[in-house]
């Protein structure tokens, strides 16, 4: 898959030192993938929530952290929306 706003992860891993690992090891699975599906992405993380319109949310750090990404399967993009603490999480509007 192609990741775009990586920008964002590398601002959530400075406000974050704490997360850059776990963020760094996600985005090197996502990039190896070509999921063709909402299923084939639930296979590699089973704990993702997928939410409508193509939306995902992982869990980084042990649930300490959320990613927001949308998938677009047909192109193999993942494009990170959010990423933020589950407090922060708790408020987003999805």
């Amino acid at each position: 898959m192609r990741l775009v706003g990586l920008i964002i992860l590398g601002e959530a891993s400075k406000k974050h030192p704490n997360a850059k690992r776990h963020l760094d090891v996600w985005s090197s699975i996502v990039k190896n993938c070509k999921w063709k599906n909402p299923q084939e992405l639930k296979g590699q993380f089973p704990k993702a929530d997928l939410l409508g319109g193509k939306q995902v949310v992982f869990n980084i750090r042990g649930n300490e952290f959320r990613l927001l990404v949308k998938v677009d399967y047909e192109n193999e993009i993942v494009a990170i929306t959010k990423f933020g603490t589950h407090k922060e999480y708790d408020r987003w509007k999805l």
